[in-house]
């Protein structure tokens, strides 16, 4: 048992992110490379960023020692639906000296698991997209929304760009002159705040540089609502309280009333102390008072833990939980 290591991998659309550990809690190597989810950047290159983490993370460790590995991503059903994309996993896996098994976990089941060992629970994530997951024997269950910025993520970074970009609309069309936010929102897409003599002339710029960027990059203007909404724009605060009241809807979709299981909160807009993440904590204590509420943590090691509990070396995982993540 001394001798026997996991390795797990928190896999994002914009960094991968790997943990080598002990069966006892010691971290002993990590590894970070860039954007490895095979949806947005295609399976091969993928496979590279994951053995670039690899590699770095088994740095003066011997492969042969890692007994077992997760790998968590969004869109893990789409991989392993994808024999092609598996079989270069399976070949990094293979090049970095591995020759254990590993699993494949979607993100939210390894957010959740970085913030509670409970088997049973919900976590819910808000960063460029949201997403809800209710967990029963720490296998993701149910899922609401997650449907993507055309068709949901409400409560989401996206979401909150989007709406800060209406809201000026609208300011533009009924000619009142924009406030704190819908200023910065301007300044953000056409570099400069000023209104042209036809307020109309304007709005056509601002659909312009909207509509000639992929639409996912609204959720860039995420921040200036957040940071707006800490300086007390009341646009941004009415924004703020909307999308918490959306997350919370999400929740109770799939969360019964009631339920004192864990609720966890992942992705950066409730990870960080932002207004969002104060919001949603009164929304969900509203909802469920008697629930532990949790913060998600380190995605890599909670993975290499999902690698680690079903191992008959592990008699404790809530101990070993307990070691890797000591305040939650």
């Amino acid at each position: 048992m001394s001798d026997a290591l996991v390795i797990g991998l928190d896999v994002g659309g914009t960094s991968t992110r790997a943990t080598t550990l002990t069966l006892t809690g010691d971290r002993v190597g990590t590894g970070r490379a860039g954007g490895g989810n095979p949806t947005s950047h295609g399976a091969e290159q993928a496979a590279v960023e994951l053995l670039t983490a690899l590699r770095e993370a088994l740095a003066d460790l011997d492969p042969a020692r890692v007994v077992a590995g997760t790998i968590g991503l969004a869109g893990a059903g789409r991989l392993l639906a994808d024999p092609a994309g598996r079989a270069a996993f399976d070949r990094a896996w293979h090049d970095a000296g591995l020759r254990c098994p590993y699993a494949v976990y979607g993100d939210a089941l390894v957010a959740y698991a970085s913030g509670s060992a409970a088997a049973d629970g919900t976590v819910l994530i808000a960063g460029t997209g949201a997403i809800t997951a209710q967990v029963h024997d720490l296998r993701l269950d149910r899922i609401a929304d997650g449907h993507g910025w055309l068709l949901g993520d409400t409560g989401s970074g996206f979401w909150l760009g989007r709406e800060s970009v209406r809201r000026l609309l609208a300011d533009l069309d009924a000619g009142r002159a924009p406030g704190a936010l819908a200023t910065t929102v301007l300044t953000k897409l056409l570099g400069s705040p000023e209104i042209a003599a036809r307020p109309r002339d304007t709005v056509d710029a601002t659909i312009q540089a909207v509509t000639r960027r992929p639409p996912i990059e609204l959720a860039q203007l995420a921040p200036l609502v957040v940071d707006a909404a800490h300086h007390g724009d009341p646009v941004a605060t009415a924004l703020i309280t909307e999308a918490a009241a959306h997350l919370a809807e999400s929740v109770s979709r799939i969360r019964p009333a009631g339920a004192v299981t864990p609720l966890v909160l992942g992705g950066g807009l409730l990870t960080a102390d932002t207004p969002l993440a104060a919001a949603v904590r009164v929304e969900i204590t509203r909802h469920w008072p008697d629930a532990p509420l949790r913060t998600a943590g380190d995605g890599a090691a909670a993975a290499a833990w999902l690698a680690a509990r079903d191992l008959p070396e592990v008699t404790d995982p809530a101990a070993l939980h307990a070691r890797l993540f000591p305040n939650p």
